[in-house]
């Protein structure tokens, strides 16, 4: 466990860079064991879930060589092993390991790999699509005789289901097509990684066809994290700053910067990086959805930024249960009001206090409400925020931020 401790009210200056994102490498690094090869990843991030991430290859026996952020990841000799729950209950993404483990072992026990969670995780559209490549369940166990080409339909959008789909046709003899599809910028990376190991994909408005076979070696230059560029925007935005956050992809954060501007902000781009100053001039009404709408990971870092200008309204479409953050922010001044798919932030005076990351968005939330704040403030189980923020203490100290990490 550890805490982080932080003497808010300081404006801050100067440049701070994005790391590569962590919705990108975990379901690349879980694709690696349908591969047979030696495959190279690079720019991973430097936080806790890549680690436990190449911690579950290794325990399959995969060989792994790490070089700063890169890791060379040799899965020619795989053996499957039901893996220990510290390590898949720490990791969300750990039900990519559902299509992984499919296509490479050709089962996998759904109960330690996704979790068995049909209402805050739901893990069902994952199986329809592994039944529809002729798997079959039993006993919470997913079994195949071998993946066989199919259609898969999705009736709502699934980035973690997409990803599932998309490493099980990769190895499917055949065509196969995914209707439905999610759109967010880290799957097209791992569809460029894919095609890279042997994969023929193409992709079209209304589906994916992916034509598979046996995968082998390949390569990915994980993109920049740009929910991380996002969180550190707000902070700009919220302790009244001027930020430049260097490897920030404009592109990729379009619903977001027409959300800052909307509200009043001034948000620059340029080659490479990205400023957001100023701050909100009206009420503000925000609504998540799937890319290439405002995103839901970016959603907890909305609210501090509410309720240091006008307050505003929050409508969750992507997890409607994604708000256990507000209590702990509440204890840094925010007021707040829940209704069924949101919430109401009121305009609000932030307060030093102590708090405890809940989740990962949510600790980042509380930072910068604790940011904001004057006087010292204490974000306990800071290790949250470490899995999706490398060395976030140091690089908030480099722009003049008053942060220490205590373990």
């Amino acid at each position: 466990m550890s805490r982080l401790v932080i003497n808010g009210g300081q404006r801050l200056s100067g440049e701070i860079s994005v790391g590569g994102s962590k919705n990108a490498a975990l379901p690349i690094i879980f694709a690696c064991i349908a591969t047979r090869g030696v495959s190279e990843i690079d720019n991973l991030p430097d936080i806790a879930d890549v680690d436990v991430a190449l911690e579950i290859l290794s325990s399959f026996g995969a060989v792994i060589r790490r070089e700063g952020a890169r890791a060379i990841i040799d899965t020619r000799v795989l053996t499957y092993t039901t893996l220990p729950g510290r390590l898949t209950s720490a990791l969300r993404a750990s039900t990519y390991l559902l299509g992984a483990c499919l296509a490479r072992f050709s089962k996998v026990d759904i109960c330690t790999y996704g979790g068995c969670s049909f209402g805050d995780r739901p893990i069902d559209m994952h199986i329809s699509a592994a039944e529809s490549l002729g798997a079959h369940l039993s006993d919470g166990v997913l079994l195949t005789e071998g993946l066989t080409q199919g259609i898969i339909r999705f009736n709502k959008i699934s980035v973690g289901a997409t990803v599932n789909a998309l490493i099980m046709c990769s190895v499917c003899h055949g065509e196969s097509r995914i209707y439905g599809y999610a759109r967010e910028p880290h799957v097209f990376s791992l569809i460029d990684f894919l095609r890279l190991a042997g994969a023929k994909i193409l992709v079209t408005e209304e589906f994916i066809s992916v034509e598979g076979g046996m995968l082998g070696s390949s390569y990915s230059y994980i993109i920049p994290d740009m929910i991380e560029a996002g969180t550190y925007l707000a902070i700009s935005l919220a302790t009244e700053s001027d930020l430049t956050v260097i490897g920030a992809n404009a592109a990729e954060l379009a619903s977001f910067s027409d959300f800052l501007r909307l509200n009043g902000a001034t948000v620059e781009e340029g080659g490479g990086y990205m400023r957001a100053l100023g701050g909100f001039c009206r009420f503000a009404e925000l609504e998540t959805g799937p890319y290439p709408s405002f995103p839901t990971d970016l959603q907890p870092q909305m609210a501090p930024l509410m309720a240091k200008f006008f307050g505003g309204s929050i409508v969750e479409r992507v997890w409607r249960e994604r708000f256990r953050y507000l209590v702990e922010l509440s204890r840094l001044g925010v007021s707040y009001n829940r209704f069924d798919s949101g919430a109401r932030i009121f305009s609000s005076v932030f307060s030093s206090g102590n708090a405890t990351a809940t989740d990962l968005r949510g600790g980042a939330a509380l930072l910068i409400a604790a940011l904001s704040a004057k006087g010292e403030s204490v974000i306990d189980s800071a290790e949250i925020i470490r899995r999706g923020y490398a060395d976030i203490a140091s690089k908030l100290a480099l722009i003049g931020a008053k942060v220490k990490e205590i373990n």
